[in-house]
């Protein structure tokens, strides 16, 4: 009682961020305090380096990250990537052969250098990011298994359930990469296998020398799972997918709710007053 931990690892998007991408005032404030208290504050997203200054224009000072589901760890303040584990051409090759033969219609986009650009295919729908020019159509086919993919991503239009689709990509890769989900679109994403959010969290803290049983971890979706059975402490929002609820010690409020925030005010308290 009345020990903080050495270090908070949250996720961004469901977890600190409420649904229309904004992080609180009282989250902002919260996390600094835990800072100047000396319990370091670390991002863990499945989100590409080029999303993250728009998350930490936000916050008083920028948060180490662990990117792209533990494929990229990065400094933001030297705009430094410190780790990249990314998919080989060759196992892209194999893993996005293994899929269209599995999954008829299947379309992909892969994230590259260090996940600072996307090539995607024709049929990939861009959505919010039509426009924005670090993403561009493939010019070939071959062009999607040209450079490593710290990322590749999967739709079907024909599976539109995350959890299912998500499911059957993992079993059609099995032993190959790694498949999870953090959409409730049905968009999965497959990173080298081994990769995830814990074993990219777990560098970092043999870097700060911290160990699994003094972090604190939040999260909301699948690809929060690994992470969270790794930390010390693993707390759900209270909007969390099932898989992430079923495995978490401890429920906090919901991410419009400011859950997160909520959650470290009382170990705040907590440590006051012990």
């Amino acid at each position: 009682m009345g020990k903080l931990p050495r270090l908070i690892a949250t996720d961004l998007d469901g977890t600190l961020l409420r649904a229309d991408r904004t992080i609180s005032a009282r989250t902002v404030e919260v996390l600094e305090r835990m800072s100047a208290a000396g319990s370091r504050v670390v991002a863990v997203t499945g989100r590409p380096v080029r999303w993250l200054a728009v998350v930490f224009a936000q916050l008083d000072a920028p948060l180490p990250a662990v990117c792209a589901n533990g494929a990229v760890v990065y400094d933001p303040v030297g705009d430094e990537i410190l780790r990249a584990d990314p998919l080989a051409p060759a196992l892209l090759a194999e893993v996005v052969d293994r899929l269209r033969a599995e999954i008829p219609g299947v379309m992909f986009a892969v994230e590259i250098e260090d996940g600072r650009r996307m090539v995607h295919e024709a049929a990939w729908p861009t959505l919010w990011e039509d426009g924005d020019p670090m993403i561009r159509l493939a010019d070939l086919p071959d062009d999607l298994l040209a450079a490593p993919a710290v990322k590749l991503l999967a739709r079907a239009s024909a599976h539109q359930d995350p959890d299912a689709f998500a499911k059957l990509v993992a079993g059609a890769l099995a032993g190959l990469a790694e498949a999870t989900h953090s959409s409730r679109s049905g968009l999965v994403e497959i990173s080298a296998a081994g990769v995830t959010k814990a074993a990219g969290l777990a560098w970092l803290c043999a870097r700060y020398g911290v160990a699994a049983d003094e972090v604190v971890a939040f999260g909301d979706m699948p690809n929060d799972v690994p992470m969270l059975t790794w930390a010390g402490t693993a707390v759900a929002v209270a909007n969390a997918h099932p898989a992430v609820r079923r495995i978490a010690d401890q429920v906090t409020l919901s991410h419009e709710e400011d859950g997160v925030a909520a959650y470290l005010e009382k170990l705040l308290a907590d440590a006051d007053a012990g």
